[in-house]
């Protein structure tokens, strides 16, 4: 009973086929989210500089308060051009993401090999089935929180380094000094890693479903009474 046979067929059930779409779409959470890169850009000018580019490059896991801009020139500006640091601590919800994601890639490996290789045991009627549904319904639940929580992070993350930072830059409040906000990063693949998340989530709703059917809670014990060991009496 324990031994594996490989069979396709439960990929061309709801099952095994919502499976396999959440290990193909977790890659996109995780690929396009912790493997961000960005730069944001200001040309600041004052006393000897005209338009001077400075710059900070910013990545996952977006701890931007840790990320400092390039000096125009330590010797110009009156010498008020200090340390400037971008603002916010996005780690927390980016990683929670990014990891959930991978935990949800490995799981659907491991489901799917035991899908296609242990059917036969998992639907004999034991545990596994169960242990699958709770995880389902867990894995929906958190899909929810950190796409929700990342969706946020990835608000003030695009404040933080957009025009906005030009009020948070000291030297640039400075009598005869003042900046314009020049470019950022396009962060598409970011909104790409919110929207999968949010897609997720409506696939482990779905996956809950089919999974609870292979359940005892779904499924009626062979054994319990009325469940058909014995032919209804006939009327006589």
């Amino acid at each position: 009973m324990s031994d594996f046979h490989l069979d396709l067929n439960p990929l061309k059930e709801p099952l095994g086929l919502i499976k396999l779409l959440e290990w193909f779409f977790s890659i996109f959470v995780f690929a396009t989210c912790g493997g961000y890169k960005g730069v944001t850009t200001v040309l600041v000018s004052c006393n000897g500089l005209v338009n001077r580019t400075v710059t900070a490059s910013f990545a996952y896991p977006f701890r931007l308060n840790k990320v400092t801009f390039s000096s125009p020139d330590p010797t110009q500006c009156n010498g008020s051009w200090g340390e400037v640091h971008l603002v916010g601590n996005f780690a927390s919800s980016a990683q929670f993401i990014v990891t959930f994601a991978v935990i949800i890639f490995l799981y659907c490996m491991a489901a799917l090999v035991l899908y296609l290789g242990y059917m036969h045991m998992y639907r004999n009627g034991g545990k596994i089935p169960m242990i699958d549904y709770v995880f389902s319904l867990c894995a929906f639940f958190l899909w929810l929180v950190s796409s929700a929580a990342w969706a946020k992070a990835l608000v003030d993350i695009k404040v933080s380094t957009g025009p906005h930072i030009v009020e948070e830059i000291p030297a640039c409040k400075m009598p005869g000094s003042f900046c314009i906000f020049g470019s950022v990063t396009s962060m598409g693949s970011l909104n790409v890693s919110v929207v999968f998340g949010l897609v997720n989530m409506i696939l482990w709703a779905g996956n809950a479903w089919f999974v609870y059917k292979e359940t005892s809670l779904h499924k009626p014990n062979s054994n319990s009474p009325g469940s058909g060991l014995y032919p209804p009496a006939s009327g006589i």
